[in-house]
């Protein structure tokens, strides 16, 4: 049986539902990486919930909109005008050492959470993928992604690979930023395991934001080219979860097409945590979340943990991948990833 691992929640939400944090991209343009700045005590204590009560296998970093333009925008008393480059290090060992921290208790695995450029423009656009004209390419893509590792390997003075098990490169919405992200690790990480995790926003269509179907997704992630470095592990994030069932098929067989054609030689991990809303969406415009009523009444309503464990299952039965990482992303609680554990502690 493919072997599974669990994954941490949202930890934004988790901030925000749990410990009371308020984010806004006014004062907090770092969402909840503000806190690797403000409050690390509170952040360590939110990643503890993962670790030592939810029990997870591998806690994500709170680095997710960490980069040189956010840390630019955020004012503190000890920089006014805005945090420098050359000031950012601490920061960036602040968050690798709180969840150290964090995973004493149960010797969690840490991997390095980075998302995409669109994650740290404001407003954000990692579920439109319509980005500045300066980083609408693959060329420029690289390079900022590129320059964003550079800081974690000057903040670990080059010993990056001995601080994360992983690099998790999550929420792209553009096939672009896919092969971009591949160029920079063989650039700026070579030789960590790392995975490409998509969002698929759209209601009613299994495609990124930028139209690019799970064929050339999947492609564009494994497929061996000379300037990139392959993933350890693909998949989805930050996805509704009752698209999960069709959109697991779709990369089962794409994986699988790949694997029989000969055109890659070894079976991906699977990499899945999708929204923990019960049919709640985030308002962009007024950044709540907010209930929408399914008016058709066939929404299916199981506990969330049942449906995902439901699709990874489906998934391992088809035999594609080597292994599956599962958790969750937004209103993931701990709680949550808790119960899902429970849903693999018999195997």
């Amino acid at each position: 049986m493919t072997p599974v691992q669990i994954l941490d929640g949202g930890l934004g939400t988790s901030l925000q539902d749990h410990y009371n944090v308020t984010f806004d991209s006014s004062s907090t343009p770092l969402w909840s990486s503000h806190l690797i700045i403000s409050d690390p005590a509170t952040l360590l204590s939110c990643q503890r919930d993962f670790t030592a009560t939810a029990g997870v296998d591998v806690l994500l970093t709170a680095t997710y909109q960490v980069s040189p333009e956010g840390f630019q925008r955020t004012k503190t008393p000890a920089h006014p005008n805005g945090i420098p480059r050359d000031a950012i290090a601490p920061y960036l060992c602040t968050a690798l050492d709180v969840a150290d921290q964090a995973v004493q208790a149960n010797s969690s695995a840490v991997a390095l959470s980075l998302g995409p450029y669109g994650a740290c423009m404001i407003p954000g656009q990692e579920y439109s993928g319509a980005y500045d004209a300066e980083h609408a390419n693959e060329e420029a893509l690289y390079e900022w992604h590129s320059d964003r590792l550079q800081l974690f390997n000057e903040a670990t003075e080059g010993a990056l690979s001995t601080r994360v098990k992983y690099i998790a490169l999550e929420t792209l919405p553009r096939l672009d930023e896919v092969r971009a992200v591949r160029r920079a690790m063989r650039q700026s990480a070579p030789g960590i395991p790392f995975w490409i995790a998509c969002v698929f926003p759209r209601e009613g269509e299994d495609t990124l934001p930028d139209g690019s179907s799970v064929d050339q997704v999947v492609e564009a992630a494994l497929l061996p080219t000379e300037d990139g470095a392959t993933p350890w592990g693909i998949g989805i994030n930050c996805t509704k979860l009752h698209k999960l069932p069709g959109l697991m098929k779709a990369f089962g067989d794409a994986v699988g097409r790949l694997l029989e054609g000969g055109r890659v030689a070894e079976r991906p991990a699977l990499v899945l945590y999708p929204d923990g809303t019960q049919g709640e969406v985030y308002n962009t415009t007024t950044q709540t979340w907010e209930k929408v009523h399914d008016k058709n009444g066939g929404a299916d309503t199981r506990p969330w943990e049942v449906q995902l464990a439901e699709v990874v299952n489906d998934a391992r039965a088809g035999g594609q991948f080597s292994s599956v990482l599962v958790g969750g992303c937004c209103k993931a609680s701990f709680n949550d990833i808790k119960r899902l554990r429970k849903q693999f502690t018999n195997e």
